[in-house]
């Protein structure tokens, strides 16, 4: 090798490793499973945040609770053990109500209704986090939540000492209220819950009945779309400070993408989610009409409640929503 090209390999291999030094690699738990389209969306928004800064910011997932269990996330973001990660906006409910008002039964059921109380809620989710050192990108709506179970609901005594999966405060509560016993089951162990006989029904969405293949272990949905609780994706203030204006930038556009691309999303898992329940022998329903009673006169209560709950803060909320 001559000494012109001894000197052109030595940069090669210094510019390499410059590079490699140069590239910020992140890893991102989430809670859902590959198969899940939260998850799905997830990997596109990481793709572009890929391609936009020229792969110099890489975010690697971890999905199906693989790195951290979903009551573990927030924690791990804020304590520097990850930069970034997603999780259920509601399950922080107990650490502040206005974290849950997209929880409370029948206040939004409608996607329309869903934006309007998410443009409502986000500047008073970013203000409570920034305060903990977090910061938001952007939040998706589940479908609609309903009510998955062995034998037919037709009114509230047909719930009553049934274990019913609740997955945060206000499920729990909702269950307490119709006479069903509260069992916190994450999403990725619903079908072996409810084979081994450790629930007996669940409220959760279309879609992840059809993930999770209800019918191997349910016969009947009841299509209430009792409340639609919405997944974010927040990332440290520390990391967040220590990228380029560059990589922020890229972050943010791909956030604004995300949160657009994920609300489609939700809306069209919604339709082939009950095609796809009622093809796989599950009896899709809307409830009967004393049931929707019933149910409506908890969703009032616990509107009540929530909003005596979280004060001030709580009543302008609403106030903005119901403009």
């Amino acid at each position: 090798m001559t000494f012109a090209r001894q000197i052109a390999a030595v940069a090669t291999v210094g510019l390499m490793s410059w590079s490699a030094a140069a590239q910020t690699t992140w890893e991102m738990p989430t809670p859902y499973p590959e198969a899940e389209f939260h998850t799905k969306n997830i990997h596109m928004f990481v793709e572009e945040v890929e391609q936009l800064t020229g792969s110099e910011l890489k975010i690697n997932v971890h999905s199906g609770q693989s790195l951290f269990k979903h009551p573990e996330i927030k924690r791990a973001v804020q304590t520097g053990q990850v930069p970034i990660a997603e999780m259920m906006i509601a399950n922080l409910l107990n650490e502040d109500p206005i974290f849950g008002v997209d929880a409370v039964p029948f206040l939004a059921t409608s996607y329309d209704e869903a934006k309007k109380l998410w443009e409502a809620q986000r500047p008073y989710v970013e203000q409570r986090m920034e305060k903990q050192g977090l910061r938001l990108l952007y939040a998706v709506p589940w479908p609609g939540q309903g009510f998955y179970s062995k034998k037919p609901i037709e009114s509230l005594d047909d719930l009553k000492g049934l274990k019913f999966r609740t997955y945060n405060a206000v499920t729990a509560s909702m269950a307490e209220r119709m006479g069903a016993v509260p069992t916190i089951v994450e999403a990725v162990e619903i079908p072996q819950a409810f084979s081994a006989g450790i629930v007996d029904a669940m409220v959760t969405s279309a879609a992840t009945g059809a993930r999770t293949k209800a019918w191997d272990f349910a016969k009947y949905f009841y299509d209430i779309n009792a409340w639609m609780p919405k997944n974010m994706v927040f990332v440290s203030e520390r990391a967040w400070r220590q990228l380029s204006d560059a990589e922020r930038e890229a972050l943010e556009k791909a956030a604004v993408a995300a949160e657009e691309r994920g609300w489609q999303m939700s809306e069209e898992v919604t339709a082939s989610s009950l095609q796809e329940l009622t093809d796989g022998g599950i009896t899709v329903e809307e409830g009967s009409a004393e049931l929707r009673e019933q149910l409506r006169e908890i969703g009032m209560a616990m509107a009540a409640d929530w909003e005596k709950s979280a004060g001030e803060d709580g009543a302008a909320l609403l106030q903005e929503y119901r403009k």
